[in-house]
C-alpha cells in the first residue's frame, strides 16, 4: 500500500534541497567580483566536435591586423591583396601597393608575407626569395635568393642581413652574396642561436645595432654539457640521436658576446667574466648611438645581477650601472629601453626593488628613480621622450589597461576605460596608438586612438564566432589563497542544460608553473575549447591559477621557491573544497589534467590527494626536478647539493607508492623538453610498488602534440574521463 504521508515528506524534502541548491548556486553566482556569461539560449543545441574544440581557427574572432610603419606615422594593413595605408589624424585610407603591383615587381602571383625594414617593404615570396621594395616609388630596390639553410635571417635597412647556417652565423647583402662572420667547426659550439634553452626572456641569438652596421650575436659552447639520447622510429631499424642537456646541479653551457663590424669585417667579444664560466648573459640592448651594449650579467644561482655596459668597438668593460640580489631568485626578463632622443637615459623593469614589476628611470652613471607607482606588476610598451606608456595589472589582476606616467613630473594617466584585456601597439613617435580588446562577453574590438586616449576610429568589432554552438555558462570568480593573503582567480564553466537540483562530475584543467596566468577577463576568459567540449557532455570544468604564477607580484611567484607544487597544491585545493561544498557537484567525481607542470601538477594532486581525485590524465610531466634542465630548475628549485630535502619532497618517485585513482600518462617520445626519462621512471617505480598506471606515447611527438595527432590525443584523454570518470 503506498503511504501517502512518506511520499509527501519525500517530496517537501525534494522541493526544499531543490531550494537550497538555487540558493547555493545564487551566492555563488553573487561573490563579489564574479562575472559570468549569458546561459546558453534555448534552441542552441550544436556541440563542437573534437576536430573543432583542437583545430577550429574559424571559431576564434576576426582580427583586423595592423603594423605601424616606421618610418613614418601611418598604419598598414592588408586587404584583398593590397596593401594600404591608414592616416591615424583622419582615419583615411590610401593604397601604398595594390596586388598587381606586388606581382609585377616581384613576378609571383603569391607573395607570400610582407615585413617593413626601415623606409623599404620586405616582401617574401614563398621561403625562397627576399624583396627590398621602395614603397614611395613603387620600385624594386633589391632582390636576393635565401641562402640555402639559412635560419633566423634578420633584416637590416643598412643591407647587411645576418643569419644562422647549421651552427655558424653568416650574413647576405642585398644582392644575395654571403659571407661568413663566424664558423663552427664543433658541433658543440654555435654562433647567433638562442641560449639558455630560451630562459630570462631570450628568444634569439641575433642583435642588430640601431645603424644596422654592426651586430651582436651569442656564441653557445656546450661541450661539457650532458646529452640524452632520443629514438627516432623512421629509420629502418631505428636510430638514436643525442641532444646535449644540462641538468639541475650539473655542467651548464658557456655563453660569450660577440661584436661584428660588418665594414671592418672584425669581431671582438665582451669582457663579460663577472661570475666566470657558469653565468648568464641577457637583455641584450644597444645604446642609441652604437657606442655600448648593455648586458644583465647573472650569476649561476640567480640570486645575483650585474647591468653592464661594454664598449662595443673593443669588447671592454666600462662599468657596472646597477646590481640586483635576492635571497629567492632575481629573474631578468627584458633588456632595456633607452629614452626617444637619449643616449643615456633608459628604462628599467624589475620586481625586485618594490614587490612588483615596476619601471625605473635610470642612466648610465647609476642613477636610478622609481618611474610607475603601483603595487600592481606593470609592462613597458613604449615612448616618445616626454611620456612612457605602460600596461598595468593595477585595475584588476585580470584585466590589462593601458597608462601613461610623465617622466618629468610623474603625473600619470589611465587610457583605456572599457573592461577587458587591451594589447596595444604605440605609433613610433608616441602619438597614436591601436587598442585590441576582449573581455568575457565582447569577442575582439580593436579602435585606434590617440595619445591621451581618444578613440579616432573604430577599425573592427568582431562578431559572436561561436553563435549556434550551445556554450555554456562560463564564470569568473576568486577563491583565497591556502595562506590567506591573495585572491586565486578561477573560470568555471557549468555543464549543458545545467540543473541545479542534478550532480555533476568536475574536471579541474591545471597548469599553475610560473609565466602561466590561465584566467584573464577576457573572450571566454581564455577558454580553451576543449573544457567546452567537456562541459557540453556534462561536465563542470573548473580553471583556476595559483602563487607561483604571473601577474601577481614577487611575493604571489616566488611563493613556491625551492618546493615547486606544495603552494601551488594547497592553493588549488582551495578551490576544489569550494566546489565540494557546492550541492550540484559530485564530490565522489573528481578528476584532474595538466600538461608539463601542469602534467607534474595532475600527478602531485592525485597522489597527495587521492581521496579526492579518482580520475587523472598527465601529459609530458615533470617527475623529478633534478632531471630538468639547470636554467629553470634552478631558478625555483636551487641545485639538488643545495636543497637536497626540497628535491626529496617535491619527487613524484616517492609518491608513486600512494596511487589509488585511474592515472594515464601520455608523453610525446622524442620530447626535448620533459624528457622521457621522467614518464619512464615514474612507470618503473609503479611497477615496483605493483600500483597499476596507464601509458600512451606518442612516438613522433616532442614536448607537445601538434597538427591532427592532436585529436587523437584529446580524444584519448577524453575517453580516459568517459571511461573512469
Amino acid at each position: 500500500m503506498t503511504n501517502f504521508a512518506d511520499d509527501n515528506k519525500t517530496d517537501m524534502k525534494k522541493a526544499l534541497f531543490l531550494i537550497l541548491t538555487v540558493l547555493a548556486a545564487a551566492r555563488l553566482q553573487a561573490q563579489p567580483g564574479i562575472i559570468s556569461t549569458r546561459p546558453q539560449e534555448t534552441g542552441q543545441t550544436r556541440l563542437l566536435t573534437m576536430e573543432e574544440a583542437v583545430l577550429g581557427y574559424e571559431l576564434y574572432p576576426e582580427n583586423y591586423t595592423t603594423v605601424w610603419r616606421p618610418d613614418c606615422n601611418s598604419l598598414t594593413t592588408f586587404e584583398d591583396g593590397n596593401l594600404l595605408s591608414l592616416d591615424p589624424s583622419s582615419g583615411d585610407k590610401s593604397e601604398l601597393l595594390s596586388s598587381a603591383d606586388l606581382q609585377s615587381l616581384t613576378g609571383v602571383p603569391d607573395v607570400g608575407f610582407v615585413r617593413w625594414a626601415g623606409r623599404d617593404l620586405a616582401v617574401f615570396a614563398g621561403s625562397d626569395t627576399i624583396y627590398m621594395v621602395n614603397v614611395a616609388s613603387r620600385t624594386l630596390h633589391a632582390g636576393f635568393a635565401v641562402p640555402e639553410n639559412a635560419m633566423d635571417i634578420t633584416l637590416n635597412p643598412a643591407g647587411f642581413h645576418p643569419y644562422t647556417a647549421g651552427n655558424s652565423l653568416y650574413f647576405c647583402d642585398n644582392y644575395g652574396n654571403s659571407y661568413p662572420i663566424a664558423l663552427s667547426s664543433d658541433p658543440a659550439v654555435s654562433y647567433g642561436q638562442y641560449v639558455s634553452r630560451n630562459e630570462f626572456g631570450i628568444t634569439k641569438g641575433i642583435f642588430l645595432s640601431g645603424s644596422g652596421k654592426k651586430v651582436a650575436f651569442y656564441r653557445k659552447d656546450e661541450s661539457a654539457v650532458g646529452t640524452f639520447p632520443l629514438l627516432d622510429i623512421n629509420t629502418r631499424t631505428g636510430s638514436l640521436f643525442e641532444i646535449r642537456y644540462p641538468m639541475a646541479g650539473m655542467a651548464s653551457e658557456n655563453v660569450r658576446l660577440g661584436v661584428y663590424d660588418f665594414a671592418a669585417g672584425t669581431t671582438v667579444y665582451l669582457c663579460c667574466d663577472d661570475f666566470g664560466h657558469d653565468q648568464y648573459l641577457t637583455g641584450i640592448t644597444w645604446s642609441p648611438d652604437d657606442r655600448l651594449i648593455l648586458v644583465q650579467v647573472l650569476d649561476r644561482t640567480q640570486k645575483h645581477m650585474r647591468l653592464n655596459a661594454y664598449d662595443a668597438s673593443t669588447g671592454d668593460f666600462v662599468r657596472t650601472i646597477l646590481t640586483e640580489d635576492n635571497d629567492r631568485f632575481v629573474e631578468p626578463q627584458d633588456p632595456v629601453w633607452f629614452l626617444k632622443g637619449s643616449n643615456d637615459r633608459f628604462i628599467y623593469r624589475t620586481d625586485n626593488r618594490d614587490g612588483y614589476r615596476n619601471l625605473y628611470l635610470c642612466d648610465l652613471d647609476g642613477n636610478v628613480s622609481r618611474l610607475t607607482e603601483t603595487d600592481a606588476d606593470v609592462a613597458y610598451i613604449g615612448n616618445d621622450g616626454r611620456k612612457v606608456f605602460y600596461t598595468s595589472a593595477e585595475v584588476s589582476p585580470i584585466e590589462n589597461h593601458l597608462f601613461s606616467v610623465d617622466v618629468r613630473s610623474g603625473k600619470t594617466a589611465r587610457l583605456t576605460e572599457t573592461e577587458g584585456w587591451h594589447d596595444i601597439s604605440l605609433s613610433p613617435d608616441g602619438q597614436y596608438f591601436t587598442d585590441s580588446y576582449s573581455s568575457l562577453t565582447v569577442p575582439r574590438v580593436v579602435d585606434l586612438c590617440t595619445a591621451s586616449g581618444k578613440r579616432t576610429e573604430n577599425l573592427l568589432t568582431a562578431q559572436d564566432p561561436v553563435s549556434g554552438y550551445g556554450f555554456c555558462e562560463i564564470s569568473l570568480g576568486k577563491v583565497r589563497s591556502a595562506d590567506g593573503k591573495y585572491d586565486n582567480y578561477y573560470r568555471l564553466i557549468k555543464p549543458r542544460d545545467f540543473y541545479p537540483a542534478k550532480k555533476y562530475p568536475v574536471i579541474l584543467y591545471v597548469y599553475g608553473g610560473p609565466h602561466s596566468q590561465m584566467v584573464k577577463n577576457t573572450w571566454l576568459g581564455e577558454l580553451r575549447r576543449w573544457e567546452m567540449y567537456m562541459a557540453q557532455r556534462g561536465y563542470i570544468v573548473y580553471i583556476q591559477d595559483n602563487r607561483g604564477t604571473l601577474n601577481r607580484g614577487a611575493e604571489f611567484e616566488k611563493a613556491i621557491h625551492g618546493q615547486c607544487g606544495q603552494a601551488e597544491m594547497a592553493d588549488q585545493m582551495e578551490g576544489i573544497r569550494m566546489l565540494m561544498d557546492l550541492p550540484y557537484v559530485d564530490s565522489g567525481r573528481i578528476g584532474v589534467h595538466g600538461w608539463s607542470y601542469g602534467g607534474f601538477m595532475t600527478i602531485s594532486l592525485i597522489t597527495n590527494y587521492p581521496d579526492i581525485f579518482k580520475v587523472a590524465v598527465a601529459g609530458g610531466p615533470v617527475i623529478d626536478w633534478k632531471w630538468y634542465e639547470v636554467m629553470y630548475g634552478e631558478r625555483y628549485m636551487e641545485s639538488p647539493q643545495s636543497n637536497p630535502e626540497g628535491y626529496a619532497l617535491t619527487s613524484l618517485i616517492n609518491k608513486a607508492r600512494d596511487l589509488k585513482g585511474k592515472l594515464l600518462i601520455c608523453q610525446g617520445a622524442v620530447d626535448n623538453v620533459v624528457l622521457w626519462q621522467h614518464s619512464l621512471s615514474f612507470i618503473r617505480e609503479c611497477i615496483k610498488n605493483h600500483v597499476q598506471v596507464d601509458y600512451f606515447p606518442y612516438p613522433c611527438a616532442q614536448h607537445n602534440v601538434m597538427g591532427r595527432d592532436r585529436i587523437h590525443l584529446m580524444d584519448k584523454v577524453t575517453m580516459y574521463f568517459e571511461d573512469y570518470l
